[in-house]
């Protein structure tokens, strides 16, 4: 498998999304956020798992727009923030809205321990795929050519120490966040021993 095997949708939601993400996350944030549907995309090809490409794509992009300073809430966790710009980013684009409560579901979902396949399979792989590239979690059912293929064309820059700080400050900030309990569960260390960053 390499990088051309994977489906990029083409459709203008993704273009937006893509446009959205580099317009208010760092480079290392927007590669981040490419990468995730790029190791969810080849997870799901790897195992047979169907998925609706634009709508993960989408989700992918806007994922941790809730990080960026001007979609920060001080009232809930950043996750759920970004699955509220979600939801009306794609009211924007014409989704109706159901579809627009998927794209907030997953989004919101990432951040949950485990996202059944059956239920969500979007939700599973964007979990699975940040997971991936954050912690290193299940890095090593990735192909290896395709890994150094994406880290090429994408690569990782400053998102370990970037991503560390964001969490960290989530966390302080939001005591009863899942960010706050990635913080005292190790989040830092984990991102510190990333494979990826090898």
């Amino acid at each position: 498998m390499n990088l051309n095997d994977l489906v990029l949708p083409d459709t203008p939601a993704c273009g937006g999304a893509l446009e959205v993400a580099a317009r208010y996350h760092t480079p290392s944030l927007l590669n981040h956020s490419i990468r995730a549907y790029l190791w969810a995309a080849a997870y799901a090809r790897a195992h047979d798992i169907a998925f609706d490409a634009e709508l993960l794509y989408v989700s992918a992009m806007l994922h941790d727009i809730g990080l960026a300073a001007e979609f920060d809430s001080h009232t809930v966790g950043y996750e759920e923030a970004g699955g509220h710009v979600a939801w009306a980013f794609c009211a924007g684009a014409g989704w109706p809205e159901d579809r627009r409560r998927r794209a907030s579901e997953v989004i919101i979902r990432h951040m949950w321990d485990e996202v059944p396949v059956e239920e969500d399979p979007e939700g599973h792989l964007l979990e699975l795929s940040t997971a991936m590239d954050i912690s290193g979690r299940g890095t090593d059912e990735l192909p290896a050519g395709l890994r150094d293929e994406v880290l090429a064309r994408h690569p990782r820059l400053e998102i370990a120490k970037e991503f560390a700080a964001c969490v960290t400050d989530q966390g302080a900030r939001k005591p009863a966040s899942l960010a706050a309990g990635f913080v005292r569960s190790g989040i830092a260390e984990r991102i510190a021993r990333n494979p990826l960053d090898a």
